[in-house]
């Protein structure tokens, strides 16, 4: 997917856990398939996923990252209503793979589909209990950091437009132009919070029906919360996007900033995944039509 990406391998893998974590030696290892855009997946054993950036780098703020990911994950497990992930050791540079990774507890349950799901108005909800649960966490008084999602959505602007200028092939940009122009500049009065701004479907594990994990936490931080309302047009329905709005109790101008983000993540990734992500292309498709209703 991306041209500085590293290929990790079982074997790599292996070598990498004998050497760091000796005790977890004798336990299996297999690569997992996933359409995710950031790490290379490896379950150890049953109870274990192992996670390797794809772009791995020495530099010592990509371990603070990680270090900062775990915190998140550890302060979230008392709060969410749903599982997230349990960190269970931070790997560090080794033969065949230049940077740090991490291993979590795994969790049963597979990424959300919306073909899938039988009651999408009761996964909306489920899903706004979440956001409302990160949002009632005390930032004590924390802002933005200044990277990622979060901050002012005009900041945005120069990418969605590049992002739209090459994608006139592949979805309605001029539609989606006028639909940007009009959420960018929705004045914001609301104070930031904490979000997890990346609830793609596949950080959405289902089990039995209902939402059961809230995964990949890498990008949580404290922001602006519209960011977290992403789902309501990367998965969700016309009804389903009621509930979810209704379920958060949003007012007009935190809907539509969360429908620029949509947005914005959405024409962002089409031209990129394209041709190397299917799934993720699809997704921003299927988003780019919702923000269009």
């Amino acid at each position: 997917m991306h041209a500085d990406q590293v290929d990790v391998t079982a074997e790599v893998v292996a070598t990498l856990v004998a050497a760091q974590f000796p005790h977890w030696r004798a336990l299996p290892i297999h690569p997992l398939a996933s359409t995710g855009t950031v790490n290379a997946l490896f379950r150890l054993g049953t109870e274990i996923v192992l996670r390797f950036p794809l772009r791995p780098s020495t530099d010592p703020a990509v371990r603070a990252e990680l270090e900062r990911e775990q915190e998140h994950a550890r302060m979230l497990a008392a709060r969410l209503p749903v599982a997230v992930p349990e960190p269970l050791g931070l790997g560090g540079p080794g033969e065949g793979y230049p940077g740090p990774w991490t291993a979590y507890r795994w969790i049963a349950g597979e990424p959300i589909h919306p073909g899938r799901i039988n009651d999408l108005d009761g996964f909306a909800r489920d899903l706004a209990g979440v956001v409302t649960a990160l949002r009632e966490i005390d930032t004590g008084g924390r802002v933005w950091s200044g990277s990622g999602r979060g901050g002012p959505l005009p900041a945005q602007d120069a990418g969605v437009r590049t992002a739209l200028s090459v994608s006139g092939a592949l979805t309605d940009t001029a539609r989606l132009a006028e639909v940007w122009d009009r959420c960018r500049d929705v004045p914001r009065h609301d104070a930031d919070g904490w979000i997890h701004a990346d609830l793609m479907p596949g950080n959405l594990l289902v089990r039995d029906g209902r939402l059961a994990a809230v995964i990949d936490l890498e990008t949580v931080t404290v922001g602006d919360p519209a960011v977290d309302l992403m789902p309501a047009w990367n998965l969700f329905d016309a009804g389903s996007r009621d509930t979810y709005r209704r379920a958060l109790d949003v007012d007009d101008a935190t809907w539509e900033r969360g429908r620029g983000w949509a947005l914005g993540q959405a024409i962002n990734a089409l031209p990129y995944y394209v041709r190397t992500n299917p799934v993720m292309a699809a997704i921003a498709r299927r988003t780019l039509r919702a923000v269009l209703e």
